[in-house]
């Protein structure tokens, strides 16, 4: 069975997503396009979110997101639990973020990186596992625990 991969974009990201949607398909993958489906001005918020939450729920386990600078995309998607979205803008950038860093929602630039640069990114980031080890501590360290944090703020008080 083929993983699935959701893939969303606001209008700034649509052209590259439309590419990077085939290129997934090509590759074997089932591809979610939750949208946008045109170059109409749209919020990334509404594109983040779904995707995010299909993550963080763990109905799938990565996936890919676009806007111009891939900062607004990323915002949303890293308030869910257990997402880490990474803005990778090379190769060496995204196999990184996924060796040392887990990332399991990759964020493209879609303004600032071509899309031949955007398919060499996609497929690292695709092809590259989580390295554990030293790496394993400082990933887990990244989700809040809220229950040590209300103990910590009553302590403040």
């Amino acid at each position: 069975m083929a993983e699935r991969i959701p893939i969303a974009s606001d209008h700034a990201g649509f052209e590259l997503k439309e590419r990077l949607r085939t290129a997934l398909m090509a590759a074997g993958f089932d591809v979610d396009d939750i949208g946008t489906h045109g170059t109409a001005s749209t919020d990334y918020p509404d594109y983040a979110h779904p995707l995010a939450q299909q993550v963080s729920d763990g109905r799938v386990q990565r996936g890919v997101l676009l806007c111009g600078t891939g900062l607004g995309m990323s915002y949303t998607a890293n308030r869910y639990p257990g997402v880490r979205a990474a803005v990778a803008w090379t190769p060496d950038v995204a196999e990184l973020a996924r060796k040392h860093n887990d990332a399991n929602v990759l964020v493209l630039p879609a303004r600032f990186v071509s899309d031949e640069d955007a398919l060499a990114i996609l497929h690292r980031w695709l092809d590259t596992a989580f390295e554990g080890g030293r790496h394993e501590g400082r990933v887990a360290k990244i989700e809040r625990d809220e229950q040590a944090d209300d103990a910590s703020a009553g302590a403040e008080g």
